[in-house]
């Protein structure tokens, strides 16, 4: 009875570890995310009615252990960031006035990763008296069933924008990118390789890797004409980018040597393999930017060319 107490109380990472989960003969994983505070309406009491309440989140996530190997790649595991988006998406969906319910949410959106298995979620208001008021549940994905579809919403697809050059080096750069970040859609940048991509190798895969190399140095040029733009390189930072109004700059490498379908051409025709990441990504439109004009080519996904002279961002309804 006493190590029943201590558990009830205890941080649910000691729940997790003291209860087997029923039908899994292995260990699973876990991750923790701990003192997690957010300030949010929250509450049935009248009191708690159009003011604001601090309230703690810990939560433990157990998931199946990767079997193959990671090679220290965020892409092969549960990222943190799912489990404090589904706290945020929980808390903006609406009003609630129980912890219970919200942490029913919180719980089934983390289980809909295909990684989760079973989730501990503890959840206490810090301002309604002298101590914490809280709730804590456990739920599988069995409690859930099967999660549902979530529907695709177009509106969150991202514009990918290839910059040449001329557009990099141009003196309204930083005009073009503040109209960029007020946009209404997330915006990934691509560029090409360097005016001077001068390594040269006679082996096919060794010239592949170093151009994909040299596209990165251009990116990181870009990145050090605007600190808003950031280079990352997995799917994982370019959707957390997409979610939080960031300007990512696309480093191929990753994403290019991983693909199960990869690039049919050339990384070498860097419009090509923009159009094809464009398509990876779902994004809503591809637009080419340059100092000076750029003849218009069709394609499957809607295209836009721009002259970055004209400072001018191209929406969906020009």
């Amino acid at each position: 009875m006493t190590n029943e107490v201590r558990l009830a109380f205890s941080h649910p990472d000691e729940r997790a570890k003291a209860s087997p989960m029923p039908g899994i003969s292995g260990p699973l994983d876990r991750i923790s995310l701990r003192d997690h505070i957010v300030e949010v309406e929250i509450g049935a009491f009248q009191a708690e009615r159009g003011t604001t309440q601090r309230v703690c989140f810990n939560v433990v996530v157990e998931v199946q252990p990767v079997t193959e190997v990671l090679d220290d790649d965020v892409d092969r595991i549960l990222s943190y960031d799912r489990v404090t988006e589904a706290i945020a998406d929980s808390l903006a969906e609406e009003r609630l006035n129980l912890l219970e319910t919200l942490a029913d949410r919180v719980a089934s959106r983390i289980l809909s990763e295909p990684q989760a298995v079973r989730a501990f979620v503890r959840i206490e208001k810090l301002d309604r008296g002298p101590g914490a008021l809280g709730v804590e549940i456990v739920r599988n994905r069995q409690d859930y069933g099967l999660a549902p579809e979530v529907a695709h919403n177009a509106a969150n697809d991202p514009r990918v924008i290839y910059l040449t050059n001329e557009a990099i080096a141009a003196p309204h750069l930083s005009d073009w990118l503040d109209q960029l970040a007020a946009g209404d859609r997330p915006a990934i940048l691509c560029v090409g390789l360097p005016d001077r991509a001068e390594t040269h190798s006679a082996a096919p895969l060794a010239q592949r890797r170093i151009d994909l190399l040299s596209i990165e140095q251009n990116a990181w040029v870009l990145a050090g004409r605007d600190r808003r733009c950031v280079v990352v390189e997995t799917r994982t930072e370019l959707d957390w980018g997409m979610k939080h109004g960031q300007i990512s700059v696309w480093a191929p490498s990753k994403i290019v040597l991983d693909a199960v379908e990869g690039p049919h051409v050339s990384v070498r025709d860097t419009e090509a393999l923009s159009r094809w990441f464009a398509s990876e990504m779902d994004a809503a439109e591809v637009i080419f930017v340059s100092g000076g004009e750029i003849e218009g080519v069709s394609g499957q996904i809607e295209e836009r060319h721009h002259d970055l002279r004209e400072s001018r961002l191209l929406s969906n309804d020009d």
